[in-house]
């Protein structure tokens, strides 16, 4: 389906045919309609398949349509980490782009200066305020903040927030809201926890699930069975014989993130570190190296593993084996997207076979097993095909992931209707003039 097949404003659809969009990814076909009929929605699908514009779309469509409170909070779009609040601002500000439609994203690990913007944005009203469920509450404690107005609550990524501790949190901020809104959620999975969830917080949600996530079938996976002490040189051997830029490594501890970036800058890779222990500008700066190009290895705790929209990862590496099936669809799913072919490969330890056997039963897949380099094997290692506990020997070839989407909709050749969007569109200096004076971050 196209996007303008769909009931959105016209200067949505402007936007978005400015940003090159044209057709709807599953996701966004099924939910905006939902979402403009103004239905309460929970959502299930994977990341990368496009469910932020599934819901900002149609949100931003309405709040300009029906006309909603200029000096009110209208919307606010709950996210488990500071990235992917800051991520969501930015498809806001260009799904907006031609609407008097404000935002301000607020979250924590900022300066002084940031809370105050943060501040001054929600006594204003900005129209959508995009927060992690701490920091909101923090500022809802604190008494300036009035979400009586709100007509639109959206959870994304709930099932994290869940799993990280926000349930509180989150019921809490549903005590400030009124009665009379539209709840939109959406999540990866669909655990006990999230349906209780929705059960106390949806009215007759209509539901909307796509495949059962799996890593998509645009990404080579591989794993390694090797011993702890084999897991870098094996590292370094892959960057000599393939990508060694645009990669991102996960890693499952800070101190083992210090300690590889360490070891793959002595080895004269362009590598930079990012994990809690540094300060949220000196995140956003690495980040933005990494985005730009001046950094082409990234080894990182799970910190990235959600709400990074980056498109043109060329490999993803487990340097450690992941807690869960869903964390381990979220790291892989950073590679291949919008329709581009990725690889990612897993190193198995030891005391991490049987973790990574149980992902495989969870996604219903078996990863291709690679091959150690005989220089790198050790006097007991027997084949670098070796199986996890409970499998047969002697088959290491596996097949590739299960089913996947692309992140967002499909780029336009260039040749959409040109001669539509140039008789709606306003000119873009009149739609800034009447955007409210909200701080940005």
């Amino acid at each position: 389906m196209r996007f303008e097949d769909l009931d959105l404003s016209d200067e949505v659809l402007d936007a978005l045919y400015d940003m090159h969009f044209d057709e709807c990814t599953p996701i966004q076909e099924q939910a905006i309609p939902y979402v403009l009929e103004g239905r309460d929605l929970i959502a299930c699908a994977q990341t990368g398949t496009g469910k932020t514009a599934a819901y900002l779309l149609p949100v931003i469509s309405r709040l300009y349509t029906e006309n909603a409170p200029t000096d009110a909070i209208n919307c606010i779009v709950m996210a488990p980490t500071r990235e992917l609040a800051q991520q969501i601002d930015r498809q806001m500000e260009g799904f907006s782009y031609f609407l008097p439609i404000s935002s301000v994203a607020v979250y924590g690990g900022t300066d002084g200066k940031t809370f105050g913007q943060q501040q001054r944005g929600l006594k204003m009203g900005a129209d959508v305020v995009i927060a992690t469920p701490g920091r909101l509450l923090a500022h809802l404690q604190m008494g300036y903040v009035d979400l009586s107005k709100v007509s639109f609550f959206v959870l994304d990524e709930a099932d994290r927030m869940l799993d990280m501790g926000f349930y509180d949190d989150i019921m809490q901020v549903v005590k400030h809201l009124p009665k009379q809104r539209q709840t939109l959620m959406f999540s990866a999975t669909m655990p006990d926890k999230i349906q209780r969830l929705a059960k106390n917080i949806l009215d007759n949600p209509a539901e909307v699930k796509l495949a059962v996530s799996k890593p998509g079938e645009n990404i080579d996976q591989s794993v390694y069975i090797c011993n702890e002490t084999q897991k870098t040189p094996i590292l370094k051997h892959v960057f000599a014989h393939g990508p060694n830029k645009r990669v991102i490594v996960f890693v499952s501890s800070k101190l083992k993130v210090k300690d590889l970036t360490r070891d793959l800058r002595r080895a004269h890779y362009n590598v930079a570190e990012i994990h809690s222990d540094l300060e949220q500008a000196d995140r956003d700066r690495v980040m933005h190296d990494f985005r730009a190009g001046r950094v082409d290895i990234l080894v990182a705790t799970d910190i990235v593993s959600r709400g990074i929209d980056i498109d043109d990862i060329t490999m993803v590496v487990n340097y450690d084996v992941p807690h869960e099936a869903e964390d381990y669809v979220h790291r892989v799913g950073r590679t291949a997207r919008a329709g581009a072919e990725g690889r990612a490969i897993t190193f198995v330890g030891d005391r991490e076979r049987r973790k990574f056997a149980q992902i495989e039963r969870t996604l219903e897949i078996r990863v291709r097993r690679g091959e150690i380099p005989e220089e790198l094997r050790g006097d007991g290692d027997s084949d670098a095909g070796d199986d996890m506990p409970g499998e047969r020997r002697g088959n290491r070839h596996g097949r590739r992931g299960g089913r996947g989407g692309k992140n967002r909709g499909k780029v336009s050749s260039g040749h959409g209707p040109k001669t539509r969007a140039a008789k709606r569109r306003k000119p873009a200096s009149d739609a800034k003039n009447h955007k409210k004076e909200t701080p940005k971050n």
